[in-house]
């Protein structure tokens, strides 16, 4: 572990002025860690769109690092969608994170499946294609080392994140996980399929663990028992809570480093101190950085 690792972090839209300060002391304090980048996201079903656009250009402003918006396909028209990217071009926004999102309501069929609009993207790979008609966007994707819960397997999200490749896409972000040789298997496979981009470990420091539970049932990831137990009884000591998540992250970051990984993408959910205990295990120190003169 010579050289430190690469690192990015995800946020989310605040809901409130109250929010959008803890968010931004969030940021400003992981600001010193100098992210590869930051991400923002944007809803489930593209319903935060308008305070995602928002809190990309706060943070640009207060900060000066680099922000890649989210993108979803649903919720919007292709024309929709289009826009706002030419809108984040026009910016100077280079990079994107192109999904295709979780369904609402009124993108699903009777039967509950998922039923593209007919004036929209209809998957990622389509939105990617979709964003690189703009101009010449740095796009990362989702992959899935135990597949997306309605993707069929392995094996077909496989088949996925190969057409976002083709599309021309330049990195995918893992959904999280806690057992490192799922990722090293995918990882492998994605080898074997052909899929060259870069596939960056998504870590989720365990901040509450009903509140990881409930993540894992809607996105399919494996909370093992081991995990599980490690956070028994710890429900009313937060600081021990806290030891405990930071220590579980550590491990996991320090094995996949062993294995060659050198950049990990962190889901904040809009809170520093796991996530910055945690860039120190990996060698990051902050830096002072210059104020923005507005």
């Amino acid at each position: 572990m010579s050289n430190p690792a690469a690192v990015s972090f995800e946020f989310f839209p605040p809901s409130d002025e109250t929010a959008a300060q803890e968010l931004l002391a969030c940021v400003q304090r992981l600001a010193p860690l100098e992210p590869r980048f930051v991400s923002v996201t944007y809803g489930a079903d593209g319903s935060t769109r308008t305070r995602t656009r928002a809190c990309v250009a706060r943070i640009r402003q207060e900060t000066g690092l680099e922000v890649v918006p989210h993108l979803t396909c649903v919720g919007a028209t292709r024309e929709e969608v289009l826009r706002i990217a030419e809108d984040y071009w026009q910016q100077g926004i280079r990079q994107l994170v192109a999904l295709r999102g979780d369904a609402g309501a009124a993108d699903l069929s009777a039967e509950g499946r998922y039923r593209p609009r007919a004036d929209g993207f209809a998957y990622a790979s389509d939105l990617v294609a979709g964003l690189k008609s703009v101009g010449k966007f740095d796009i990362s994707v989702a992959a899935y080392p135990e597949g997306h819960p309605e993707s069929g397997g392995v094996d077909a999200d496989l088949g996925n994140l190969k057409r976002k490749a083709d599309a021309g896409a330049s990195r995918a972000i893992t959904q999280f996980f806690f057992d490192t040789e799922l990722y090293l298997r995918y990882r492998d496979r994605c080898a074997a399929a052909g899929i060259r981009m870069q596939l960056v470990p998504g870590i989720l420091p365990i901040t509450r663990m009903p509140q990881l539970l409930r993540f894992a049932a809607r996105c399919g990831s494996t909370v093992p028992a081991w995990l599980r137990r490690r956070f028994e009884g710890l429900d009313d000591d937060p600081e021990t809570h806290r030891m405990v998540a930071a220590s579980v992250a550590i491990e996991q970051v320090q094995r996949l480093r062993e294995h060659g990984v050198d950049e990990f993408h962190f889901y904040t959910l809009n809170r520093a101190e796991l996530t910055s205990a945690i860039c120190q295990s990996l060698g990051l120190r902050p830096r002072i950085r210059q104020a923005q003169v507005a």
